[in-house]
């Protein structure tokens, strides 16, 4: 266990693996704590990397400010923690908020980190996740740290994962409860609530992005993940199958696995973004696929991009009006 000070506030962080190692800094989620994060750093130590977690101001150990915590807030924790790194390969990844945290870092402060992996992240907060957003402010507010888990649970993860890992719930709902605070935690969403658009800043974003989104993400959907794809310069978009919102947590070896390759790509001068759509295989070890060509990739079923207009002469109308 280590601290750090930034603004004379304590931030608690965790180091693990080779310390001649690339670095990965890992960002927690809004609801999380570091020891969440072990299956998957494990599984990144296990493949040569050294591994970097903190809560954030608001989590876990960390200090718990009283008062609204801003976000530019964990953006300086995040700056202060690399630069205590020195020189060596870093690359941040954040899930969800903590995606959202990454992504400002890299937008003021690309060129101090090797690679970004924003993991269900977002830069935009519309309607749906907002709604969202609200209603698991009011959990936590009517029913406490365990009731906002209650909550997120069948948001987080797939009812075999759930099943399979059921004797597990009440331990984690348990120690959240014991970890987290249920004011620290509300003034951690005002700030999630109290979003302003990141959209007009990605291009600013010059550092190699992989950004990872599950194939049945409900809570950040597909949508607000490419519109990061469309706006990053350097960036490639790798949908991740039959996985939900929190896959570093059900799928850690496999997030590991593609991790560990998109560091070796960026360190090797193999990495090409160009604002690509890729398919994680079905497996560790497999090969990313191009999303298949014709179809529209922000879709759940595979429907065929309809052709410009301009591009639909009468004959291709009369029969499409005949398939039909």
């Amino acid at each position: 266990m280590a601290w750090l000070e930034c603004k004379s506030r304590r931030i608690h962080y965790e180091t693990a693996g080779p310390d001649g190692g690339p670095t990965y800094v890992l960002v927690n989620g809004l609801t999380q704590y570091v020891r969440l994060w072990i299956p998957f750093r494990d599984a990144l130590i296990a493949r040569g990397f050294h591994v970097v977690s903190f809560d954030m101001l608001g989590q876990g150990q960390s200090d718990k400010p009283s008062l609204f915590i801003h976000q530019d807030d964990q953006v300086a924790v995040l700056g202060d923690l690399i630069a205590a790194l020195g020189e060596r390969p870093i690359f941040v990844s954040g899930i969800s908020f903590g995606g959202v945290i990454g992504l400002r870092y890299a937008i003021t402060h690309g060129d101090r980190i090797a690679g970004l992996v924003p993991m269900s992240s977002f830069a935009e907060i519309p309607s749906q996740l907002y709604r969202l957003g609200v209603a698991m402010r009011t959990g936590l507010t009517l029913g406490g740290t365990t009731y906002l888990q209650d909550l997120l649970f069948p948001m987080n993860f797939s009812s075999e994962w759930l099943e399979e890992k059921s004797y597990l719930i009440e331990l984690a709902t348990h120690r959240g409860w014991l970890i987290n605070d249920v004011y620290a935690l509300a003034n951690l969403m005002e700030s999630f609530l109290d979003f302003e658009p990141l959209t007009p800043q990605l291009p600013l974003i010059r550092t190699p992005t992989m950004i990872l989104t599950g194939e049945f993400d409900f809570l950040t959907p597909r949508k607000l993940q490419d519109s990061l794809r469309a706006h990053i310069p350097n960036s490639a978009m790798v949908i991740i199958p039959r996985a939900y919102h929190a896959f570093t947590l059900e799928k850690p070896e496999y997030t590991a696995y593609l991790l560990a390759r998109f560091a070796d790509d960026v360190l090797t001068g193999r990495w090409h973004g160009k604002q690509t759509v890729w398919v994680g295989p079905e497996a560790i070890g497999g090969d990313l696929t191009p999303f298949p060509a014709g179809f529209d990739h922000l879709r759940a079923i595979p429907v065929r991009k309809e052709a410009p207009p301009a591009a639909l002469g009468a004959d291709a109308l009369g029969q499409k009006a005949t398939a039909s």
